[in-house]
This record gives C-alpha cells, sequence and structure tokens, in this order.
C-alpha cells in the first residue's frame, strides 16, 4: 500500500532542539529507504517540512516505521499519514 507521511512540527519545538538529531534522522531515512519503506522523499517548498512516501502493509505499519525516526522519538515532530488508492476515474472511459 502506498501512503503519504506529512512532517507536522510540535509546537514549541526550538530549531536548537533539532540539530543535535539531524544526522541520525538522515541515516535513518536512508536505512527506511534500502529498505524499500520509503520510496520518495520531499521537503514542502513553503516550510522546512518534509513528505515521504512510503510503501507499507498499513497506515499502522507506517506509523511504526515512522516512530523510529530519531525527531519523532525526542518529540519534535509527528507525521499525519494519509493511505493512498489508485485512481478510478479512467474505468469511467471504457466501462
Amino acid at each position: 500500500m502506498k501512503l503519504i507521511a506529512i512532517e507536522k512540527e510540535i509546537a514549541g519545538a526550538s530549531p536548537e532542539a533539532f540539530a543535535p538529531h539531524l544526522k541520525a534522522e538522515a541515516a535513518r531515512i536512508w536505512e527506511l529507504y534500502q529498505e524499500g519503506v520509503v520510496r520518495e522523499m520531499y521537503f514542502r517548498q513553503d516550510r522546512s517540512e518534509a513528505v515521504l512516501v512510503l510503501e507499507c502493509e498499513s497506515a499502522a505499519e507506517a506509523n511504526e516505521f515512522l516512530k523510529t525516526l530519531p525527531l519523532v522519538k525526542y518529540g519534535l515532530i509527528s507525521f499525519e499519514v494519509i493511505p493512498l488508492i489508485p485512481y478510478p476515474g479512467f474505468a469511467r472511459l471504457f466501462g
């Protein structure tokens, strides 16, 4: 199942609190990419928040993987996980 995970910064988290964890965060994202869990990674153009495309069995499984990210572990960010389905509209053209 394909899912999108949209990062949300936790209110009150200072920019200085992120710095000690950024290298570990990038390393963990790389591991999840190598495992085939994270398929694509982006940052929003309008603010410094990540948008991840994941491949997991369920939203619950995606949340379990996201909990392994250092910035999530330390309570600096969270994610909104949105499950996706294929676009069904083309069936109207050929039905």
